[in-house]
């Protein structure tokens, strides 16, 4: 059985959603970014009003009755146990357990949904197709068929169900899942984050948009998206990843891993950073003065008294907030020093709030053994 590539994962087609006024696709995404009003926007999102168009996402499937036997294999989440419409989400590591791909999953009993940010997707279903060997399992990307549509609300959307399970992936972030852990001290803002994404037809987008020109619903940009997403310290592949990314790093055994399942690729890593040692680096939501007016960009530099100490991955200018920011520093940067952040140029101060503390880690506790002929001296009467 080949995998069906025929979903265009390469580039993404312009979305109706662009044809509304004030519609703006400053990402280069094909999706809009705003509609003129960001911050209005989120407010909107937040009500459980508003949606987002993220049609310029994949949509993988998996089908056949080793789908979650095979995928559980080959990945950090426990997935045999997955029931037709609970959602979860998986990361596949290289050996060394650095992140090459995170998928969103959604099981209708049939057929396992994988959705990904496009870039990922040939790669993933590549992979994943030399990985089938004798399995009862068959992939495709079925991108040109359905469209993704995000939310923090439940409005009234023409969801897809071909096997009479309507394909809705609800976020697992506002909770830690069953075998998963938190790094993240006291309240987490993720408890309140009611995020999903929904599939529906793709040659309903047109009609989408009709809905929202007569006000029978209202839209935000994937900038606001962004910003409340930010501010629930929600890790993104496409953002928060890069070539030395371990899950730790991000808390994102939080819930896309599961720490006591059967052994998988890069399981290795992931048990020794967890129980003996300690994330190299630590992701920090950041509080940015605002009073330059001006805004870093993804990768922006983060310094500590003049010593670069990381970089920023995502940026956002929140409706309460203000202007915020994710960053991965060095485990030993300071968490109560202000970091400087170049902000094409202009130094701008940020204030730390921890994510994930330089102490994450190491929660097996074992004592340190004294090395090999080393002096145990008693202490004299």
């Amino acid at each position: 059985m080949d995998a069906h590539t025929d979903g265009h994962t390469d580039t993404a087609a312009r979305s109706p959603f662009l044809d509304l006024p004030g519609a703006v696709d400053t990402e280069g995404n094909g999706v809009p970014a705003h509609y003129g009003s960001p911050l209005s926007e989120q407010r909107a999102l937040t009500e459980g009003d508003a949606i987002v168009d993220l049609s310029d996402r994949a949509v993988l499937t998996i089908q056949g009755p080793d789908r979650l036997s095979w995928l559980n294999s080959l990945t950090s989440q426990a997935l045999t146990g997955l029931r037709p419409g609970e959602s979860s989400e998986t990361l596949l590591l290289d050996v060394t357990g650095r992140v090459e791909h995170a998928v969103r999953l959604l099981d209708d009993g049939e057929t396992l949904w994988m959705l990904v940010d496009r870039p990922e997707a040939e790669g993933l279903l590549a992979w994943l197709d030399r990985m089938r060997f004798m399995l009862r399992v068959e992939l495709a990307d079925r991108t040109a068929e359905l469209a993704t549509i995000g939310t923090l609300g439940d409005p009234p959307l023409p969801i897809a169900a071909p096997n009479a399970v309507p394909l809705i992936w609800h976020d697992p972030w506002r909770a830690v899942a069953p075998g998963g852990h938190q790094y993240a001290v006291g309240d987490h803002p993720g408890a309140g984050w009611s995020w999903s994404e929904r599939l529906v037809p793709r040659d309903a987008l047109p009609s989408l948009v009709g809905r929202v020109q007569s006000g029978e619903l209202s839209v935000a940009g994937t900038l606001a998206a962004d910003a409340l997403r930010i501010a629930a310290w929600r890790p993104r592949f496409s953002t928060e990843v890069d070539e030395r990314t371990i899950p730790h790093e991000l808390d994102w055994l939080r819930t896309a891993v599961h720490l006591s399942k059967g052994c998988y690729r890069g399981q290795e890593t992931v048990a020794k950073v967890h129980n003996l040692g300690h994330p190299p680096r630590r992701l920090v939501m950041l509080h940015l003065d605002g009073s330059e007016g001006v805004h870093p960009s993804p990768g922006a530099v983060v310094t500590l008294d003049g010593r670069e100490v990381g970089a920023v991955t995502s940026a956002g200018l929140h409706y309460e907030l203000g202007p915020i920011a994710l960053a991965v520093v060095k485990r030993s940067t300071d968490p109560a020093a202000t970091l400087i952040v170049d902000a094409d140029g202009t130094a701008v101060a940020a204030a730390q709030e921890i994510v994930v503390p330089p102490e994450a880690g190491a929660e097996a506790h074992i004592p340190r053994i004294p090395r090999l002929g080393a002096v145990t001296r008693t202490p004299r009467a």
